[in-house]
């Protein structure tokens, strides 16, 4: 959607309840993607997972692309994510444990990546003979069964809130003014 997701999630996850025959109280947690992805799109959902834990009184989970990409693979894997401004976003795993944290890259990345690896992502194929490892999928569509099995494997454990996860800067530009001064009543 270009605008109007705030307004069209929360009818649209009564609309997945109701398919699924549940009702809010059957909500034993609420798993939300963190990103990387749209600045304000990133924002809306985990506010509203974290809103919703809270009235519902259970855990918010956040998973990132990276994490669900990776996720039910064996060994080592990279992850990649095409980046805006040209570069690319990517994190390293084995057996689906991150062994770095996500970081954004120029195209002409330097490892090292874990032996043996499969490189999944965006330009997967292309990165993976530049580096002599594996390919695997260049699908990086979010699948919502594999990030909702991601966070139901950390129910029990303490979790941070979910935040997105930025790995850039904004394209926002911060105000040129000065701020405004408010004064105290004397």
């Amino acid at each position: 959607m270009e605008r109007g997701q705030a307004e069209r999630l929360g009818p649209m996850l009564e609309e997945v309840l109701a398919e699924g025959g549940a009702v809010w109280r059957d909500v034993a947690a609420v798993a939300v993607c963190t990103g990387p992805g749209n600045f304000t799109g990133l924002r809306i959902g985990t506010g509203l997972a974290r809103g919703l834990a809270m009235g519902l009184g259970v855990p918010a989970i956040g998973v990132t692309r990276f994490e669900a990409l990776a996720a039910g693979r064996r060994g080592g894997v990279v992850v990649t994510l095409a980046n805006r401004t040209g570069g690319v976003m990517l994190q390293s795993f084995r057996d689906g444990s991150p062994m770095e944290e996500a970081r954004l890259a120029p195209p002409e990345m330097a490892g090292p990546f874990p032996a043996g690896a499969t490189w999944v992502g965006h330009e997967a194929k292309a990165f993976a003979a530049r580096y002599g490892l594996m390919a695997g999928s260049e699908d990086v569509t979010s699948d919502p069964a594999v990030l909702s099995r991601v966070a139901a494997a950390r129910l029990g454990t303490p979790q941070p809130r979910p935040a997105p996860i930025y790995l850039r800067a904004a394209d926002a530009a911060p105000p040129s003014e000065p701020p405004t001064v408010i004064l105290d009543d004397l």
